[in-house]
């Protein structure tokens, strides 16, 4: 219970400063009696990159996904606060997730692919234990295209975002930015863009789990269990009380 805490606690807490409450005062506190317009987007929008920043500290690590999300606020603050075309809030929203699928694609063809980080994250897995049990197999070249095809469904599980965020945008965000009516809308945008966005996204993420997941068994003859570090916390439990 203790291991599931920090992630629950997580969870949650990017849901409250990262959507909860920049919709909030997107749509209820930005009318000219409240904050006005363009304090209400930078109110708002502090929210996001505080707690980036916040969660930076606490980690002690940079890590890139988190970068591209207080990049991807500041650009939404800017459009707001210059007033720019609504146009470029359906670019950006597009930019962002398509340049973490050009980048997931393209590393494929280098010596570090994205697909191990995103997939095999190796505080869960044993990635070292997993590779002998495939080299000792013969079987890296099947491991290699098992990569490929995970590289293309997440990579296009990105590539959907994009296009989702981009008619996402269009369709809402059509006021001129720094009126009212344009955080009402970029606040309904941010609340549509779970359900919209990020639940078919996180199944095309999730088929590409389990067809790792699954060609992982067939490629070591063994349970996906004894590749994971739960897994090694338990067997030493186990022998230490007998």
């Amino acid at each position: 219970m203790t291991q599931t805490q920090p992630k629950q606690a997580g969870f949650f807490s990017n849901l409250l400063f990262n959507i909860l409450i920049p919709v909030i005062i997107l749509m209820k506190l930005s009318s000219p009696e409240y904050l006005g317009p363009a304090l209400g987007v930078v109110v708002a929008l502090a929210f996001p990159i505080g707690y980036g920043l916040y969660d930076l500290k606490r980690s002690h690590k940079v890590n890139g996904f988190s970068v591209l999300g207080v990049v991807s606020v500041i650009l939404t603050g800017g459009i707001s606060l210059l007033e720019l075309d609504p146009q470029y809030i359906a670019i950006k929203e597009a930019a962002v997730p398509g340049v973490i699928g050009v980048a997931v694609l393209v590393s494929h063809f280098t010596r570090f692919p994205l697909i191990k980080k995103l997939l095999m994250n190796d505080q869960v897995i044993n990635v070292a234990r997993f590779e002998q049990a495939v080299e000792e197999r013969g079987n890296r070249p099947a491991f290699e295209r098992v990569l490929r095809v995970s590289t293309y469904l997440v990579a296009g599980a990105f590539f959907l975002s994009a296009t989702l965020n981009y008619i996402l945008a269009r369709w809402i965000v059509v006021s001129p930015a720094g009126t009212t009516a344009f955080n009402e809308e970029l606040g309904r945008m941010t609340a549509l863009s779970f359900p919209v966005i990020a639940l078919p996204t996180m199944l095309v993420m999730f088929a590409a789990i389990f067809y790792l997941f699954y060609q992982m068994k067939k490629l070591t003859g063994q349970s996906v269990e004894n590749f994971l570090h739960a897994h090694d916390k338990d067997s030493t439990s186990d022998s230490s009380n007998h």
